[in-house]
């Protein structure tokens, strides 16, 4: 029974969704807040479950001295900190001037700031590999990339500006670039994802894929 009921509460959500998004009239329409409300509810208790888990994880590591432990001493003070913080706030914990609020705005905040500015390295890293003209398929890469980025720093007022007013050619090929070829490639990996999604989904409601329950069959 460990699977049989994920398996019917699975099916029975799914088919309860799929009905209401088709026939959205009563009773169907309340199945939607229903099952969003108990949604919600196992997002906190799984939230809950993943910090502990990342709390004794990080203990175990310290304990056993493994590699990098210095850095999950780190995480266990943060955490720590901030959930002392949260609590000793109440409902209010969130109101600015509390100390939760003072963690949140002055350290959280600029540490994530600070991490996707290191993420810049990394795309103008992967952008140099991706750009090499190894290929055709690669060449046409580059050159779209590099007309998109000549329009889109406005090299035409530092080459056309002063003889020519409103002549904006590298922007015209960059904006046809940008609202044709791309619009037509993000258009069909929409499409792709969205195939993909569907059938994922009909996969786990009717009960073929069980992968989420821990094991293959």
């Amino acid at each position: 029974m460990r699977r049989e009921i994920p398996l019917i509460i699975t099916f029975v959500v799914g088919v309860a969704f799929v009905i209401q998004y088709f026939i959205p009239h009563s009773p169907f329409d309340r199945f939607e807040q229903l099952f969003s409300d108990w949604f919600f509810i196992i997002a906190a208790c799984a939230i809950w479950l993943g910090a502990l888990n990342l709390m004794k994880l990080s203990l175990i590591k310290i304990q056993k001295r493994r590699k990098d432990w210095q850095y999950a001493v780190v995480i266990v003070v943060s955490w720590l900190t901030m959930a002392i913080a949260g609590f000793a706030g109440g409902r209010d914990f969130q109101t600015p001037g509390t100390a939760f609020d003072w963690l949140y705005q002055y350290i959280y905040t600029p540490l994530s700031a600070t991490m996707f500015a290191i993420l810049a390295f990394f795309v103008a890293s992967a952008s140099y590999r991706a750009f090499r003209a190894r290929n055709l398929q690669a060449s046409l890469l580059l050159v779209a990339g590099f007309l998109v980025m000549m329009g889109r720093v406005l090299f035409d007022d530092i080459l056309f500006g002063r003889l020519f007013e409103n002549f904006q050619p590298l922007a015209d090929v960059s904006n046809f670039i940008m609202n044709y070829p791309n619009m037509a490639g993000q258009r069909a990996i929409m499409i792709g994802i969205a195939l993909g999604i569907v059938s994922t989904a009909l996969r786990i409601i009717l009960g073929i894929e069980r992968s989420y329950l821990g094991g293959g069959d």
